[in-house]
């Protein structure tokens, strides 16, 4: 029997992560890979960013498969700090159709809001502005609403700040455990490469120089512009954390390198499969992976792997 209340009305989860079925039914849907690890599971209550819908008198999930939306002011798989937050988000004035992208930062919480509308009213933003003190910045597009605090994130004792809608692991336990296993894999190299690496999750921890499109390390657009072979064999080890569609340029380019070991994080089994053919075709070995339970209640898994090879 489900235990969570909004299991089957709201379209948030796939499964019911409260059900004493969740960890059989979601390892059904493991990826058929060749000596897998045990998956680790992620918590529920944990989540820390959820992407919401508005319309005038709604404010919630969409319905599975549909465009109606299901008015939710409590998610028992969200952090208690966004929840104490959602009725005074849902009571806004909303016009038109609108993604609000709600994150919990370490000094207060973040809502972006993505709309058709490029303009929101003057009610709209004094309703903003009588918001909980606990909302430290609100954005409409492009457009600050209200902003009392710059947000910060903490990847453990480094703080770096947290620019809008900047990619960020949905739990934090769960991230810490995938920043450990980095942090172990690529030991003892001394010159990291990390691909793909956003706001620096893996970055500080390794003392790795970060290459990404945007953020604080080096701006390069990796799925058009790949570090090339040459320059990776400057490197000991690379880390990559691609955005579901993978790696597939930079992967060709690693497969050229002299590159003892690659550490790959994906979100996308499938795209992890066709980059990890062309590693492994070129003489690495898979030497781990491990499955990740990062989003809870969803179908969706979390691949931490390493690759190996003797140059």
């Amino acid at each position: 029997m489900s235990k969570c209340p909004l299991f089957g009305i709201c379209g948030g989860c796939k499964y019911d992560f409260s059900a004493p079925d969740y960890h059989a039914k979601k390892s059904e849907t493991l990826p058929k890979i060749e000596n897998i690890d045990a998956p680790i599971w992620g918590a529920p209550h944990t989540r820390r960013r959820a992407d919401f819908a508005a319309a005038p008198g709604y404010f919630g999930f969409y319905k599975n498969q549909s465009h109606d939306i299901v008015n939710i002011t409590n998610c028992p798989n969200l952090v208690d700090d966004i929840n104490n937050i959602l009725p005074y988000i849902a009571k806004l004035p909303w016009a038109g159709d609108a993604s609000v992208l709600i994150t919990k930062c370490e000094n207060g919480i973040v809502v972006n809001v993505s709309s058709n509308v490029p303009y929101f009213s003057p009610e709209f933003r004094e309703s903003v502005q009588k918001l909980p003190h606990e909302i430290i910045r609100f954005t409409w597009g492009d457009k600050i609403v209200r902003a009392t605090a710059t947000p910060q994130i903490a990847f453990d004792d480094k703080i770096v700040n947290f620019p809008d809608n900047s990619f960020l692991q949905p739990s934090q336990s769960t991230e810490k455990i995938m920043r450990d296993l980095v942090v172990e894999s690529v030991r003892p190299a001394r010159r990291v490469a990390d691909l793909f690496c956003g706001i620096g999750n893996f970055s500080y921890a390794t003392h790795a120089t970060g290459f990404d499109i945007a953020g604080p390390f080096q701006n390069r657009d990796l799925f058009n512009h790949p570090i090339g072979a040459k320059q990776l064999n400057q490197f000991d080890a690379v880390i990559m954390d691609p955005p579901r569609a993978g790696a597939l340029a930079q992967s060709k380019e690693i497969a050229k390198s002299s590159v003892a070991r690659v550490v790959y994080v994906s979100c996308n089994p499938a795209t992890w499969m066709r980059d990890a053919k062309i590693l492994t075709g070129t003489g690495y070995k898979i030497t781990r992976i491990i499955p990740v339970d990062q989003f809870v209640g969803a179908a969706h898994w979390e691949i931490f792997s390493v690759f190996e090879k003797n140059i």
